[in-house]
């Protein structure tokens, strides 16, 4: 930024508006870093929110109370509920691990569309439909988040499945039919 001579008499309004247009460029970087700030502590939370047992609170930091939640293994409609949801899915596996990539964030005021891809590996407990194997996942999530006065908060969230590899959870869908518009998935014997 050049400053302009000071002995011309508009130099402070010339001033102000170069500020006001920093502080609004540095608004929309802000507001774009919480929102993705949102979607990893949101993925984070997929692996850690059960470690120390079940937790019905977490959902207050990322959830608008009347969000909604879709997922090839079910729906959620409200906040209340998405913390029994995500521990009921994630208990039918050993263990999970979640990514996040190539972030792709709207703000306009106080609403933000997202659209984010996501990988994510399963590991089947001991007794699961493929012992110590794991079911693998990739697609990506869609989603709109709006400002609160607890800071952003997703309001609507949806993940699309894209590819899967292994055997999926029990009890739950067959993976054939979570994926409905993709290659049919591999078979052992080349077939």
């Amino acid at each position: 930024m050049t400053s302009p001579p000071l002995d011309r008499p508009d130099t402070v309004t010339e001033l102000r508006s170069e500020l006001d247009a920093l502080r609004a460029e540095f608004g929309a970087l802000a507001d774009r870093a919480a929102v993705a700030e949102l979607v990893d502590r949101y993925i984070t939370l997929l692996d850690t929110q059960d470690d120390h047992g079940f937790d019905p609170t977490w959902p207050a930091t990322v959830f608008t109370p009347d969000c909604r939640l879709e997922f090839p293994v079910g729906t959620v409609e409200g906040r209340d509920r998405a913390a029994a949801f995500h521990h009921d899915r994630k208990s039918r596996f050993a263990r999970t691990h979640h990514l996040a990539a190539n972030y792709g964030i709207r703000v306009a005021g106080d609403t933000a569309r997202i659209r984010v891809h996501l990988v994510a590996s399963h590991v089947h407990h001991e007794d699961g439909p493929d012992p110590d194997g794991r079911f693998d996942i990739g697609g990506y999530s869609e989603g709109e988040a709006v400002r609160t006065p607890d800071g952003w908060r997703l309001h609507r969230w949806r993940f699309r499945l894209v590819w899967s590899d292994g055997a999926g959870p029990r009890p739950g869908p067959d993976p054939r039919e979570l994926r409905s518009s993709q290659p049919r998935p591999r078979h052992p014997e080349g077939r």
